[in-house]
């Protein structure tokens, strides 16, 4: 008893004696890796760095920061124990029974001060339906990777519905202004209004209570959360309270109609820095703030104004907006609009709206690296600091995706100037091994590329070389908006439209070969072998179609009948091997989205959304596939039955005598779309329940 009271005492009086990083620190080590015998030490130094060492049976992390020393912890997870923890909850972590010991000490060093992760659309595509188990795990793979800027987005409908109750806007007048959950992205970018609306009390005030746990993590792990601030977007209730403001329609987006295209209220105008005041207040009052606000004024969407005066006068007046409310804030600002309109943000633009805020109290995020640097276009944004960003996945479709080499050359040509390392994915998707590598990059390890390359052979069970094998001969392409194949709407030749791909920057043979060698190495990760193997069957289908579109020219038949039925068996394929996985499983994503339910009414409504959002989108045909994954019970649901459609049109024309309608065939499939997604889920998606 007296023994067990020393213990008790000791540990106490450690604790006592730690500080709230090294004790953060130690839970983190905890929750990864509970059985191993760790002690973080923090040290004072200007420069952000690690040190790992063994004393006695004890691993020695030393770090000047809590980033620093999660970053060694997963260099020691990684070189040491052989171990890559992932993203997901649900994959255990199986480290080595005997610890390992660092018997030589190993030291790395920050490149950047500025961490970077997520992107908007990740909270539409990936975590819409996420809860506290599914976060935990996920900041704390943050944490590893050293991100030090997480973008924060959750929960800010509670906020704003207190900011429109004082506006006199009724509750069910600003839940109709709301989207449905996998939707709200577009909606805080004032994309969108309304769509799969109105949305639920329980699930405001359910993410109000996850952003708080979220927040508080984030912050015990040495992180500064980016919270958004106002940009501009009002519902349209208030152009008939405040007839005289600066309210403009958003002209367009993605080919919705007016009803769901939101109002824009111009910065300029004084009701603005009152709206900001208020909704800084109650968010501040919620959450917190860490000083930087994410936001963004025109996202996709086109100014009242292209006069450079006019976008000069936006950008400071929404920064001086936020500055009063927070004299300490800095804007963070995507660099997106700048890629995806270069016809209207000319130098001279662009120039005009980041040089008006004063120097350095906005940092671009330079978002989609891997295809623009605008980085190299704009002089360096101008003077004003930036993060490099690799943008890697749209939607979360399921392609292997990324131009490794080409990524690293950019990296190390930006980082001289760059303020930070960041990576905006659409969507988790696939790939991760390549977002590990970009934030990597943001620390001195003494780990080239290569040899970064070779540890991945080592992580997931890969023979020697894989992975360079990997780098070089299929990780050739950047990430584009466009699924595979068997995820787009079918058509005879090459791809309906641009949301899936029918080519690949590789020959598929190769991609086979690497397949082939994968799973005879008898220690291959499973997790690797079905992901590739879910793309060499993709691959093998858009050859199948093409093959059927072969025959169903010269006429055969009997040869084209015999071919739909090879198709259709080869998605049979896939959907059973893509089940393998749980993130490649349709039923996981519904379910997920089922959790947030209170009532059968509220199941049906979530589970329609969910699928909206990875099928058809909205009702704007412009989106139809943008999300598009070849996941179990998806592709036997929805993408095999459009496949038999199609294939049953075209035998039934050749029996007619008559050449294939593809608009005809389209107005159909979009017919079947919306049955299988709008109020008959439950009946359709049969399969993905059982």
């Amino acid at each position: 008893m007296r023994h067990l009271l020393l213990i008790i005492i000791s540990a106490i009086l450690l604790c006592a004696c730690q500080s709230p990083v090294e004790r953060a620190a130690g839970e983190l080590a905890k929750r990864i890796v509970p059985s191993y015998k760790i002690t973080f030490r923090q040290v004072k130094d200007s420069i952000e760095h690690y040190r790992l060492l063994t004393e006695g049976k004890t691993l020695i992390i030393e770090g000047s920061s809590l980033s620093a020393m999660a970053v060694g912890f997963n260099h020691y997870l990684n070189d040491f124990c052989n171990v890559s923890v992932s993203w997901y909850a649900a994959d255990a972590v199986e480290v080595p029974s005997s610890q390992p010991v660092v018997d030589v000490p190993v030291s790395g060093k920050a490149l950047v001060p500025k961490r970077f992760f997520l992107n908007y659309c990740t909270f539409g595509y990936t975590m819409p339906w996420w809860q506290w188990e599914e976060w935990e795990r996920f900041i704390d793979w943050m944490a590893l990777q050293g991100v030090n800027m997480p973008l924060a987005i959750t929960g800010q409908e509670a906020v704003w519905q207190e900011v429109w109750r004082g506006f006199g806007l009724s509750d069910d007048e600003i839940r109709a202004w709301f989207t449905g959950p996998a939707h709200l992205p577009w909606h805080r970018m004032c994309n969108i209004d309304g769509v799969d609306g109105p949305l639920p009390q329980g699930w405001i005030d359910g993410q109000e209570r996850l952003q708080k746990r979220i927040l508080r993590r984030e912050r015990e792990l040495g992180m500064r959360p980016v919270l958004p601030a106002f940009a501009g977007h009002v519902p349209v209730q208030l152009k008939e309270r405040f007839p005289d403001a600066q309210i403009t329609d958003i002209a367009r987006w993605g080919g919705f109609g007016q009803e769901n295209l939101p109002h824009f209220l111009s910065p300029q105008d004084s009701l603005f820095a009152v709206i900001q005041k208020r909704f800084l207040d109650i968010q501040t009052r919620k959450y917190g703030t860490d000083h930087i606000y994410g936001f963004d004024l025109f996202n996709e969407v086109e100014p009242p104004s292209w006069e450079p005066d006019a976008l000069a006068a936006y950008g400071l007046k929404a920064y001086e907006s936020v500055a009063a409310c927070d004299p300490e804030a800095e804007w963070l600002q995507m660099g997106w609009m700048f890629h995806y309109d270069r016809r209207h943000w000319t130098p001279e633009n662009v120039r005009a709206y980041l040089t008006a805020v004063p120097q350095g109290r906005v940092t671009l995020l330079d978002y989609y690296t891997e295809h623009t640097p605008v980085w190299t276009l704009t002089d360096g944004f101008y003077g004003q600091p930036y993060i490099l960003c690799y943008l890697g996945n749209f939607g979360g479709n399921t392609r292997l995706a990324g131009p490794f080499r080409k990524e690293a050359e950019r990296i190390s040509e930006a980082l001289p100037g760059a303020a930070g390392i960041g990576c905006t994915l659409e969507g988790f998707g696939i790939n991760r091994w390549f977002f590990e590598y970009v934030m990597g990059r943001a620390w001195e390890t003494g780990i080239d590329d290569d040899a970064f390359l070779a540890r991945e052979d080592r992580l997931h069970g890969a023979p020697e070389g894989f992975w360079k094998d990997l780098a070089d001969s299929i990780y050739l392409r950047g990430s584009i908006s466009e699924g595979p194949l068997l995820c787009g709407r079918p058509c005879l030749e090459g791809h309906h439209d641009w949301r899936v791909i029918h080519s690949t920057p590789y020959d598929p043979a190769t991609l086979e070969r690497l397949w082939s060698r994968l799973k005879a190495h008898p220690e291959a990760d499973n997790a690797l072998v079905v992901t590739l193997g879910v793309q060499v069957l993709g691959n093998r289908f858009a050859g199948l179609r093409d093959s059927f579109t072969e025959a169903y020219r010269a006429g055969d038949r009997s040869l084209a009948a015999g071919l739909a039925d090879e198709m259709q068996a080869l998605l049979e394929d896939i959907d059973r091997l893509a089940g393998e996985l749980p993130e490649f499983r349709l039923e996981e994503w519904l379910k997920d989205a089922c959790r947030w339910a209170a009532s059968p009414e509220e199941e049906a409504y979530y589970r329609h959304n969910a699928l909206h959002i990875i099928t058809t989108w909205g009702s704007a045909p412009n989106l139809n596939d943008y999300a598009s994954r070849a996941w179990s019970g998806l592709i036997s649901d929805y993408y095999a039955r459009r496949w038999k459609l199609f294939t049953d049109s075209v035998l039934a024309a050749m029996d007619s005598g008559v050449p294939f309608d593809q608009s005809a065939f389209d107005k159909d499939c979009e017919a079947l779309e919306k049955d299988l997604v709008t109020g008959a889920a439950q009946r359709c998606f049969t399969n993905s329940e059982r």
